[in-house]
């Protein structure tokens, strides 16, 4: 689906910031709104809500704000070998929230679902098997953003190089969300 998005940088930064287990709960919320991005793109939602520019301002504007914070949480998260990981990182809701206002998902989404076909004579046989497949990419993507992120924190345990993990993490997902408004 391209190059990570302001969903997978912020887990890869959680991943770095806090830890695989403390970050569950944000990735749920970011699989269950990707997912509901997803549906809202299959069902034709996502017209209607395009339909309102205010609407889509207002959302934008808000994730670029929740974006800009959590950006600050990564930037300014503990780092070194006694940082304690688990302490106020983001849980389901501000996940769920991101996915859902990501303009980044609902083009990359709504261009390989209506890119492709999978079963041709069978109108819902396809959007099916098409809900599956990307389901199944969303959960495999995301889980494994977080666990890089993770896995690079144990690599971190210099505070200084910890830091300047989490502050370059955090200049990516802020960039990453910049490249996607350009690009809209």
């Amino acid at each position: 689906m391209g190059s990570p998005g302001p969903a997978t940088m912020s887990l890869a930064g959680l991943g770095t910031a806090f830890g695989f287990r403390p970050s569950l709960s944000y990735l749920v919320g970011i699989i269950t709104g990707t997912t509901i991005v997803l549906l809202m793109i299959a069902t034709g939602v996502t017209a209607l809500v395009l339909a309102q520019p205010i609407l889509l301002t207002a959302l934008t504007i808000l994730a670029g704000i929740y974006i800009l914070y959590l950006a600050w949480k990564i930037a300014s998260a503990p780092v070194g070998p006694l940082a304690p990981r688990s302490e106020h990182a983001p849980a389901f809701v501000p996940g769920f929230s991101l996915a859902i206002a990501n303009p980044k998902a609902f083009a990359a989404i709504g261009a390989v679902y209506a890119g492709h076909t999978l079963a041709a004579d069978n109108l819902t046989a396809d959007a099916v098997y098409k809900l599956a497949a990307l389901v199944l990419v969303i959960v495999i993507v995301n889980t494994a953003w977080l666990a890089f992120g993770a896995t690079f924190s144990r690599i971190l345990k210099n505070p200084v190089a910890g830091r300047a993990a989490n502050i370059l993490f955090a200049t990516m997902l802020v960039a990453s969300v910049g490249l996607a408004l350009i690009a809209a």
